[in-house]
């Protein structure tokens, strides 16, 4: 099962043809999971998006414009789920099961992110594990919440836009170059 949540992108056409629209859901569920808790970060979405965007191009199935709608809400949803867990538990929980956490670490965290929180969340979007750890951190870390809806709106459009994108333009470049030849 963990390898097939990890390869999920490998698998799309297939979940394509087994579940038809319900594969909106199953994308939701997966990209909302992603983001929503730091021990999902190994789902693959950077990939998961490409190949995404890459079948809404060969396909009249799933719809890129609706797709992205969707993915964004998960996305976004997702992070903010996120980032209240980090905010409830954060270095509560941490501080009673970590030897390894201080009280200056707290001070730091919280330093840190009114500081950087902004460009954190935006660039944490690109990097697979980051994108599951930072919206916690921002919680945790006493982060603004208004300025983190902010981010996390600003990040979660071009994530989900670029990468979406990306597999789209790839995709219809592909069945171009299959019809000529």
């Amino acid at each position: 099962m963990l390898d097939f949540l990890m390869h999920i992108e490998q698998w799309l056409p297939t979940l394509l043809d087994n579940y038809g629209p319900w594969i909106y859901a199953i994308l939701f569920l997966i990209i909302f999971a992603e983001t929503g808790s730091v021990f999902m970060f190994f789902l693959p979405g950077d990939s998961l998006l490409i190949a995404i965007g890459a079948l809404c191009s060969t396909t009249a199935v799933i719809h890129l414009n609706y797709m992205g709608l969707l993915l964004f809400s998960a996305s976004v949803l997702g992070y903010l789920v996120n980032y209240y867990t980090g905010k409830v538990l954060g270095f509560k929980f941490f501080h009673q099961h970590s030897r390894f956490l201080k009280p200056e670490y707290i001070v730091k965290t919280n330093h840190y992110f009114s500081k950087h929180g902004g460009k954190t969340i935006l660039v944490a979007r690109f990097v697979p594990f980051v994108r599951s750890f930072a919206p916690f951190a921002a919680g945790a870390g006493h982060m603004n919440l208004l300025s983190f809806m902010f981010y996390n709106v600003i990040g979660g459009l071009i994530w989900i836009g670029l990468l979406l994108g990306i597999g789209y333009g790839a995709g219809n470049i592909l069945e171009l170059a299959t019809d000529w030849f």
